[in-house]
């Protein structure tokens, strides 16, 4: 999760705090719009193990 964050950060010119917010965000996106990956979606993005 750490290197998702620091890669959304430089490449979006975003803090680390809002690159993390923003992937929140996608995550809980993801799980509303397709309930059916939320299994997935917290795999991928439900650690924030830094």
């Amino acid at each position: 999760m750490k290197e998702l964050i620091e890669k959304l950060a430089k490449e979006a010119n975003l803090s680390p705090e809002q690159a993390a917010k923003a992937i929140e965000t996608i995550a809980a996106f993801v799980k509303e719009k397709f309930p059916m990956l939320s299994g997935a979606v917290d795999s991928i993005f439900g650690s924030n193990e830094e």
